[in-house]
């Protein structure tokens, strides 16, 4: 297969690409020749592990059933800015490897923002728009963005993926690619194929081996640990319940409760929502399993709710809404369900979405996630490399100092 020609097209819908060979490329069992894998791109993690000592768990947004739930409810589609062009790579006629992207004209629902480069070129007498954005719309989780069948040679493959990007970027005639929460191995990767390297962060939540949420308790400061108790009690104190729902328990009316606070906090934050109702009974029909909704009632109703998907080691969190608003509610259905949930499941870590420094305190940890940029523009691509120096040192110093303040116990003062 080494010697097998590689051919490359661009496709205008995640349903043009059988379910089924998509996933294989999304999902694929752990294989040793995966970029992850690589020694020149593995590197240590949080633990001090190398990467190549574990294979990739499952990651429901790149899963074919979301990208064809977000398309087919006209969520990411051309007439919202999102035409898809996904890229393929084949062997044989095989589907081996892709890369889903869309050809945007704007930059929102990115949540890595360019804004700032955008007008800068815009003003220098460039066109930004439209670019190509190869990412899970709408989704600020970090997963592959390079998928790549288990039983192929990923460098091979992803370093065609990679050429491909560049040339569906000419044929379109956008600015640039933007490869958004990649892997970091993935990022330093297509680092090599000449993208520009960007960091950012976000908080996540990483479980020590807690049996209960008690024993996370245990393992914060003092001071921590009695206001984290005093929110959850104050959080439900007015006749407030919690609940957990995932599969069959989902039901249509309980994503019309979800939808309307989806759309009462999305319309507040951005001014329009990105996700269609109809996105939400597609992914009720096709994911269930993978998704777990924390819903807050009170007086026979619903009263607000968050949106959490089950990966193979992790929980992401996602969207949140409400339509009564109570203290600590949010802080109890977003991040201490989650934890909960995390540990009763066994799960590694809870990403809580983008932003947000409230959840330090909560006991999400500073993580830096990674995106990866090719300008086509010299001297634009010269001007950002520059600034994403910068950008890089910063964030990387920010990291350290939130990590340094973050509630865990650090010495015996601290279990007063």
């Amino acid at each position: 297969m080494a010697s097998s020609e590689i051919t490359l097209e661009a496709v205008p819908s995640a349903s043009d690409i059988p379910a089924a060979e998509w996933d294989a490329c999304a999902n694929p069992k752990g294989d040793p020749n995966s970029l992850e894998n690589l020694d020149t791109l593995a590197s240590p993690d949080a633990s001090g592990d190398s990467c190549a000592d574990s294979k990739p768990a499952y990651n429901p947004f790149v899963s074919h059933a979301f990208f064809a739930a977000a398309e087919a409810s006209g969520s990411a589609c051309a007439r919202t800015g999102w035409g898809p062009r996904h890229l393929l790579a084949r062997l044989d006629g095989k589907i081996a490897g892709i890369v889903p992207c869309y050809l945007k004209s704007h930059s929102q629902g990115e949540y890595v923002f360019d804004r700032g480069w955008a007008d800068a070129y815009e003003r220098a007498g460039g066109r930004y728009y439209p670019k190509l954005q190869a990412s899970v719309p709408f989704t600020p989780a970090t997963g592959p963005r390079l998928l790549i069948r288990g039983d192929v040679d990923h460098e091979r493959i992803g370093t065609a993926l990679a050429s491909g990007l560049m040339a569906l970027c000419n044929a379109t005639n956008a600015s640039s690619v933007h490869v958004t929460f990649a892997r970091e191995a993935e990022a330093k990767f297509l680092g090599a194929q000449g993208f520009l390297q960007r960091t950012d962060q976000q908080f996540h939540w990483h479980n020590d081996g807690y049996k209960t949420f008690d024993d996370f308790l245990g393992s914060l400061n003092s001071r921590h640990r009695k206001a984290i108790k005093r929110e959850r009690r104050e959080a439900v104190s007015a006749g407030i319940t919690v609940h957990r729902l995932t599969g069959a328990d989902i039901t249509e009316e309980a994503w019309d409760a979800f939808f309307a606070f989806y759309m009462e906090t999305g319309s507040r934050k951005w001014g329009r929502p990105y996700l269609t109702r109809k996105f939400f009974s597609l992914i009720g029909e096709s994911m269930s399993r993978d998704v777990m909704l924390v819903m807050a009632r009170r007086g026979g109703r619903w009263i607000a709710g968050a949106i959490n998907f089950i990966g193979g080691d992790t929980l992401f969190g996602r969207n949140w809404g409400a339509v009564e608003h109570h203290p600590f509610l949010h802080f109890e259905v977003c991040y201490y369900q989650a934890i909960d949930f995390a540990i009763e499941r066994g799960l590694k870590t809870v990403e809580a979405g983008a932003q947000g420094e409230h959840k330090l305190a909560r006991g999400y940890l500073p993580q830096t996630t990674y995106s990866a940029h090719y300008i086509a523009d010299p001297d634009l691509r010269r001007a950002i490399s520059d600034y994403l120096k910068r950008e890089r040192a910063y964030v990387a110093e920010v990291g350290r100092e939130l990590t340094e303040a973050g509630p865990f116990r650090k010495g015996a003062d601290d279990e007063a």
